[in-house]
C-alpha cells in the first residue's frame, strides 16, 4: 500500500518526522555547546587524603550532572601556592578549589573561627549545622565581602574529627613544655599556641615534614592519623599528643568563581548544592575508616606513641581562649559578631547533645577491654 492511497499513513509519518525534528534540535544544539570543564586546584599534596576527597566531590559533580560539567582537580602549587587558592579563585585564575578558611586567617581572623576556634564544645558537624541553620553562611557571605572576596562563592562541609595536639621529639606534660619551642599550626590556633609559649610558623601541609626534617621545627600538628602518615610525620617524629581545643571542630571550603558558578543553569546549581551535603557524609564516613586503620598502622610499622594531652594543658588551652578572642572581639566588630552567634548556638546544641548522647566510652571498654573475647560467629 502506497502512502499517496491512505492519507492516514502520511498524516502519521509526518507527524513522527516532525517530533524527531522537534527533538533532535535541543540534541544538536548541545553538541556544539558541549559540557562545561572547569579547572580547579586543592590546598593538598597530590598524596594527601584531603586532595582525594576534592576528587571525591569534583567525581560526585560530574557524575551526577551526566557529564555536563566536568570538574579537574590538580593539587597544592599546580597553579598557586596553597595560600593563594582564594585570591586565584575570585581572579577567575581557576574556576574553583578545595582548602579551609584557617588558610585565609590572615586576610580576615574571624574567617577562622569556622576552622580554629573556641568552638564552645562544638564538633565539626554541629558547626556545619550552627553555619546553615544558625546563621553562619550569611555571615560568611558578609565576611567574604568585607575583605573583596564578593567574586567567590563558597560551600562548607567536611566535618573533621578533633585533630591531634601536635607531633613532637618528647611527650608535653604541661604547657610550659611548649615554651620557645619552634612549632607549625594555622588560624586561630596560632594565637593559641603562641600564648602557650611557642614560635609558630604557619605552613601548608605539604612543607611541613621537611622543615621538621632540617631543625627548622621542633614540632607541629596537621590533622589526622591518614594525612599525618602518608606525609611523613613519623619519619621525623616518634610521640604525637592526642586531643586538643586548638583544631576542634574544622571543616572543609569549597569555591567557585562566582560570575562562572552564576551563569551555570538552575539544575546544575542545584546539583552542586546537593552533592556537597552528599560528599560532606561521604567524606565523615570515609575518614572513619581511613583514620582508624592508619592510627593502628602508625603503631604497629612506624612505632608512634601516642599520649593523650594531659587535662591541665586542655583546661589552660580553654583558659587562653578567653583571652584571645576577648582581644579578637574588641579589635574586629565582625569577630564578635560570628562569635555571639556560635555562642547561642553552641549553648543549647552541646548542652542538648551532651544530655542526649550515651558514654561510648563505657561500651568501648566493655567490649573491647583486655578481658574481652571476640563476638561468636554465627
Amino acid at each position: 500500500m502506497t502512502d499517496r492511497k491512505n492519507p492516514r499513513r502520511r498524516s502519521l509519518l509526518k507527524g513522527v518526522a516532525l517530533a524527531a525534528g522537534t527533538m533532535s534540535a535541543p540534541m544538536i544544539a548541545k553538541a556544539q555547546t558541549g559540557p562545561i570543564s572547569m579547572r580547579w586546584q586543592s590546598t593538598w599534596p597530590s598524596k594527601d587524603i584531603f586532595h582525594e576527597y576534592a576528587q571525591d566531590f569534583a567525581r560526585k559533580v560530574n557524575d551526577m550532572t551526566g557529564g555536563d560539567l566536568k570538574i579537574e582537580v590538580l593539587p597544592a602549587g599546580a597553579v598557586v601556592p596553597a595560600f593563594g587558592l582564594l585570591e586565584a579563585v575570585a581572579k577567575g585564575t581557576l574556576d574553583g578549589g578545595h582548602g579551609v578558611l584557617g588558610y585565609n586567617y590572615g586576610k580576615q581572623n574571624a574567617l577562622a573561627l569556622w576552622s580554629s576556634g573556641p568552638a564552645f564544645g562544638m564538633d565539626a558537624n554541629m558547626i556545619l549545622a550552627w553555619h546553615k541553620y544558625g546563621g553562619g553562611e550569611e555571615l560568611m557571605a558578609k565576611l567574604y565581602a568585607s575583605i573583596g572576596m564578593g567574586a567567590v562563592k563558597n560551600f562548607l562541609y567536611g566535618p573533621m574529627a578533633t585533630q591531634p595536639f601536635g607531633w613532637f621529639k618528647k611527650p608535653i606534660t604541661k604547657t610550659a613544655d611548649l615554651k620557645g619551642m619552634k612549632f607549625r599550626t594555622n588560624g586561630l590556633a596560632v594565637d593559641l599556641y603562641t600564648a602557650m609559649g611557642a614560635a609558630v610558623n604557619a605552613l601548608p601541609g605539604g612543607e611541613i615534614v621537611p622543615a621538621m626534617d632540617r631543625g627548622l621545627l621542633d614540632g607541629a600538628e596537621f590533622n589526622n592519623a591518614t594525612s599525618d602518615r602518608v606525609l611523613g610525620f613519623p619519619d621525623v617524629s616518634k610521640v604525637c599528643m592526642l586531643q586538643s581545643f586548638h583544631q576542634s571542630a574544622e571543616t572543609f571550603e569549597i569555591l567557585f568563581n562566582r560570575p562562572k558558578y552564576d551563569a551555570l543553569p538552575a539544575k546544575m546549581k542545584a546539583i552542586i548544592s546537593n552533592a556537597v551535603e552528599a560528599a560532606s557524609a561521604d567524606m565523615s564516613w570515609k575518614s572513619i575508616d581511613r583514620y582508624s586503620k592508619d592510627y593502628i598502622e602508625l603503631q604497629t610499622k612506624d612505632k608512634v606513641k601516642f599520649y593523650k594531652t594531659p587535662d591541665v594543658v586542655l583546661q589552660d588551652q580553654l583558659k587562653l581562649w578567653d583571652a584571645i578572642i576577648a582581644k579578637k572581639s574588641a579589635e574586629n566588630p565582625i569577630f564578635k559578631e560570628v562569635l555571639a552567634s556560635q555562642f547561642a548556638f553552641a549553648e543549647r546544641a552541646v548542652k542538648w547533645e551532651q544530655d542526649t548522647v550515651i558514654n561510648r566510652r563505657m561500651a568501648l571498654n566493655y567490649y573491647f577491654g583486655a578481658k574481652k573475647a571476640a563476638p561468636a560467629k554465627a
